[in-house]
């Protein structure tokens, strides 16, 4: 009798199976030729709670075991600053590792997939061989909204070259203070400029049709999801101070720091990010009015709203006090995917918990849930869900270096070219007998990179990544016959004993991130000074500044012959010899003001009391040797043309005669 129950039970559960593997196996969910929207509904309809916190849930890579992603139906994974899966890993390293998240991923009942997020801000940043461009501030110096786009398009191909779907970028801050450590991060102060910049998304994600406007898009397996980030005022801070407050009023707000994300949203980005600060003491990661009231009911986002690292920890003070207080205020502020990437069972658990008593309403997870699935079934995440091998010569190509090339010399701000009574030392000639590079930053790719670049707070070698320092870019652009010398720095009695013809001096700041870049000084780095001294008090000088933002420089101005702003370039330093050199002008506008001393901050240009060293928009330009041969050519015609009708008419005289 035992056994006839036994084998009963059997049979209506394999029947039961079998019939829940055929309707989902025909689900409407899974077809491509349904809408977006109605997929949602379908599967929505089908998932169980903890299916639908899973997907509000993103967790990092060293987190995510196979028994992991599908026990918990975990939505996304991401990796950290530095996180990679090997060290120097190849593009096929990193898509073999998100693929196997994606297998782990689709064993879930409803073979949901999972998506990858990582932080490639300056190109794929994070990868060994990957294009670097010039961090954001350098890019709005450009005020090139398509180079921008360009570079969207080329990060876009690199971070799917390594199998990887979402990008958290673009940072869309205004940076009101140059004191914060993520200033480098934000294209300008002027929100004008920030508005132009969102051509990035473009870029990352391909243009959505007319009719599409305003909605999630992702267009193709060579695109990825974007994130306008930090919503909202991240770059208005109290002193610069990294995930602080913000004070103004509702107008300041809306004037400066929200008109970015409307752009955003219009142009169809997929994610936004919350930022850690607050405004007028309300933290962001929990303020229901701006998240949920002006975010999605105003500017009608539709995409998902995702936490920052831990962000909503830092809810309470200090953070994680309460977590499950914190869980509650950021839900319900309307936060839709929750970046947990150790403590992702605690949030499971509290998250179910509240939702099952009633804390938190069924129709607040229905949304998150079906926010995340529009924009997975949007970018064709359930039809290719893996990654695609062809791409990987994407990595690092010739092409992205030649277009970071470009931003790299569009980028460069030339804010002094002689003194007083003096010629103009730029464009410097390239068949001298001997010149002087000084300065540790000329020879080191780490500090051209700045921070986010192979690691959260970057490196400063030659070799974490492969690149041209500013040294051997010079070296490749002079005349064979020049002898350059390089020296980090020089004693001015070196200097002055060896005849230089020209020296050119690199100085600038280390390497940092976020909180660790917050600085009340804004100096040079030591034996900077020294360096500019001891070289431009000898011989002719152009100083190179590589800085995430305007550093003090006016104690040195009278000594210095020209200053250049490169920025962060990235990794194609031959950007900064091509306009030195002249193959190209100077054409770059400073897109944030250069303030005389830190006494004046935070200054910006419609400030009452506005008297910088150079004032926002300020550049000055040169003639490439180029256009000025051209244009001496074109001078000198009709000089050569009235030599050759001259010898003309005295040879026909002659012959008449």
């Amino acid at each position: 009798m035992s056994r006839l129950v036994i084998l009963l039970v059997v049979n209506i559960v394999l029947v039961c199976c079998s019939r829940t593997s055929a309707q989902t196996e025909n689900a409407l969910y899974k077809d491509p030729n349904q809408s977006p929207a109605a997929r949602v509904k379908d599967l929505l309809g089908r998932m169980t709670l903890e299916e639908k916190i899973g997907q509000m849930t993103q967790i990092d890579r060293t987190m995510a075991t196979p028994e992991v992603m599908k026990t918990y139906s975990i939505g996304s994974v991401l990796s950290g600053g530095g996180s990679t899966p090997l060290p120097q890993a190849t593009a096929q390293d990193w898509m073999n590792m998100v693929d196997g998240f994606q297998k782990s991923a689709l064993t879930n009942r409803l073979g949901i997939p999972m998506i990858y997020g990582i932080d490639a801000v300056h190109g794929h940043n994070n990868v060994y061989n990957a294009t670097i461009f010039p961090h954001n501030v350098g890019l709005g110096a450009t005020r090139d909204p398509d180079l921008v786009k360009r570079i969207g398009v080329a990060t876009a191909l690199e971070v799917r070259a390594t199998g990887i779907q979402y990008t958290f970028a673009p940072c869309i801050a205004v940076c009101r203070d140059p004191r914060w450590g993520r200033c480098y991060e934000s294209y300008s102060e002027d929100h004008k400029i920030v508005q132009e910049m969102t051509e990035i998304i473009y870029g990352l994600q391909g243009e959505p049709p007319a009719s599409r406007k305003g909605i999630p898009y992702v267009g193709g397996k060579d695109k990825v999801a974007a994130c306008a980030k930090h919503f909202v005022g991240d770059g208005g801070t109290t002193r610069g101070v990294n995930e602080n407050n913000t004070l103004t009023d509702m107008h300041g707000l809306l004037s400066i720091h929200m008109p970015a994300y409307s752009d955003s949203i219009i142009k169809g980005v997929s994610t936004v990010m919350v930022s850690y600060s607050s405004w007028n003491g309300v933290k962001m990661h929990a303020n229901r009015d701006l998240i949920t009231g002006f975010l999605k009911n105003t500017l009608k986002f539709k995409g998902f709203v995702i936490s920052d690292w831990q962000g909503i920890d830092r809810i309470t003070s200090p953070p994680g006090a309460n977590y499950t207080f914190s869980v509650l205020e950021g839900i319900q502020a309307g936060i839709d995917m929750v970046m947990v990437p150790y403590s992702f069972k605690d949030f499971i658990d509290d998250l179910t918990n509240l939702v099952k008593n009633n804390y938190i309403p069924m129709e607040r997870i229905d949304d998150a849930v079906s926010r995340i699935l529009l924009v997975k079934f949007t970018m064709g995440l359930f039809e290719t869900p893996f990654g695609d091998p062809s791409l990987a010569n994407e990595l690092g190509s010739e092409a992205h270096r030649d277009l970071a090339r470009e931003a790299v010399r569009k980028s460069l701000v030339l804010l002094k070219n002689s003194k007083p009574g003096e010629a103009p030392v730029l464009p410097l000639q390239k068949k001298v007998q001997k010149i002087l590079v000084a300065g540790d930053y000329a020879d080191n790719l780490g500090y051209q990179c700045g921070g986010w670049t192979i690691n959260w707070q970057g490196f400063t070698d030659n070799k974490s990544t492969r690149g041209t320092t500013i040294l051997n870019a010079i070296k490749s652009a002079v005349d064979p016959s020049t002898e350059v010398v390089f020296q980090g720095n020089p004693p001015a009695d070196f200097v002055k004993s060896n005849n230089f013809d020209y020296a050119i001096v690199v100085v600038g700041e280390p390497p940092y991130a976020e909180t660790a870049g917050d600085s009340e000084t804004l100096t040079l780095a030591d034996p900077g000074p020294t360096v500019i001294n001891n070289v431009c008090g000898a011989v002719q000088c152009v100083v190179i500044i590589i800085s995430g933002r305007p550093l003090v420089i006016e104690p040195y101005m009278n000594t210095i012959h020209a200053l250049v702003a490169a920025w962060l370039p990235g990794t194609e330093g031959q950007g900064v010899a091509d306009v030195l050199f002249g193959d190209h002008e100077f054409t770059g506008k400073l897109a944030r003001t250069w303030f005389k001393t830190v006494d004046q901050l935070p200054l910006n240009s419609e400030d009452s009391h506005y008297d910088p060293l150079f004032p926002l928009g300020f550049g000055l330009k040169t003639v490439s040797l180029v256009t000025r041969s051209v244009s001496v050519a074109a001078d000198r015609g009709p000089c050569i043309l009235m030599i050759i009708f001259s010898l003309f008419i005295s040879l026909y005289l002659k012959v008449a005669m």
